[in-house]
Parts: C-alpha cells; sequence; structure tokens
C-alpha cells in the first residue's frame, strides 16, 4: 500500500501568481493575484549545497514539496503571511511516478524596519 505525502505537508502558504494588464499603449502591468492557500513542506538547503551553489556563481533553489494535484507553477509566488518569506516557484518537477509535486524556488527574504 502506498501512502501520499499528506502526513508531511506541515505548512500552509498562500499562493500568489503573476496577471498582466495592457496598459493601452503598448506596455503591461503585472498585479499579484492571490490564488489560494497550498499545503507544503519547505526542505532547507544543507550549508554544504549553499556553499557549492556560491561557489559556482549559482542561485541555489530550495524545495518546496506539494500535493502531486496541487495548482503550483513556475512564476508563482508562495508566501508565508506570517514572516514575510516568500519563495518565487522556478521549476515544477515531477517524480516518475506522481507522488509529489516538487516546486524548487528561490527564496525572497522579508525587509525588516531600520
Amino acid at each position: 500500500m502506498r501512502r501520499g505525502i499528506g502526513h508531511r505537508l506541515n505548512r500552509v502558504l498562500t499562493q500568489r501568481r503573476p496577471v498582466g494588464t495592457p496598459t493601452g499603449s503598448g506596455g503591461k502591468t503585472t498585479t499579484w493575484v492571490t490564488v489560494g492557500t497550498v499545503r507544503c513542506r519547505v526542505s532547507q538547503p544543507s550549508a554544504a549545497e549553499r556553499v557549492a551553489a556560491r561557489q559556482q556563481g549559482a542561485v541555489h533553489t530550495q524545495p518546496v514539496y506539494c500535493a502531486p494535484d496541487a495548482d503550483v507553477r513556475r512564476g508563482d509566488e508562495l508566501v508565508d503571511t506570517d514572516t514575510g518569506e516568500t519563495w518565487r516557484v522556478k521549476a515544477v518537477i515531477y517524480p516518475s511516478v506522481r507522488v509529489y509535486l516538487r516546486a524548487d524556488c528561490e527564496l525572497i527574504q522579508a525587509e525588516g524596519d531600520t
């Protein structure tokens, strides 16, 4: 019997998606629309992974795991409204058997008042 990953999804994040609106003069304005919430698990990269990425001049992505039927897309943002942390989805990946959805994200830390 295969067990799902639902019991491991220990966070609820607000999901936002960019929507473009024509400006009327050939450009467009992008606004963020709240799609809903998504249950997920945010995995922390190891120190070794961060160092290796930095040495290679790469931006290290942080995996966020969701249920396989979650409608998470590249370009979406996943936001923790309590901490202000935001993860921008860079890629969405499924394993060979769709038991979860992995969203590789870039963490955008909230700015504090100074």
